[in-house]
């Protein structure tokens, strides 16, 4: 018998886990990210002087419409019921540097680590988009899992990273 938290069946063909048998739990992820721009592009970000309008509405919007959609961007993935989502943001003006963190919270039998990767990348696809007419050389860079908590693999921190501190 094949494992059953595997994506693959006994033959090896693509499935959808089954994650009937697993424990309902509080389970949350954060993820971030960053996107390295000149410095003159996120002064007109942080200015409110963008072209386009507000990127960082627009991006932290993204993000979590981005986030509830998980399950029908990724194959494979389960369509959560998501409890909460947050879009956060952190400035670097003397790099250029725009970093971006997502955190998703849910109760149910599998974990939100995509739906946060997913999140920081759609918030930082926004931004590229909503600043390319200003700078086409932005790049998005570095996005990764820093905590994820619940569930039967249990607690997540990603050495030297915690998690902002919005309240």
């Amino acid at each position: 018998m094949s494992n059953p938290l595997t994506h693959l069946d006994a033959k090896g063909a693509a499935r959808m886990v089954d994650v009937g048998a697993k424990a309902v739990t509080e389970r949350v992820a954060v993820a971030r990210g960053r996107v390295l721009m000149s410095k003159n592009t996120l002064d007109l970000i942080l200015e409110g002087e963008m072209p386009k309008g507000d990127v960082l509405a627009v991006a932290r919007v993204a993000g979590i419409m981005a986030a509830k959609q998980t399950g029908s961007l990724i194959p494979l993935c389960h369509p959560l019921s998501i409890s909460a989502v947050s879009v956060d943001f952190r400035p670097d003006r003397d790099t250029g540097t725009l970093e971006i963190e997502a955190r998703v919270k849910t109760t149910g039998q599998t974990g939100v680590e995509m739906e946060a990767l997913t999140a920081v990348s759609v918030a930082a696809l926004t931004i590229y988009d909503m600043c390319k007419a200003v700078e086409r050389g932005m790049v998005i860079d570095n996005i990764r899992l820093i905590e994820k908590t619940g569930g039967r693999s249990g607690h997540f921190q990603r050495e030297g990273e915690e998690p902002w501190d919005v309240s």
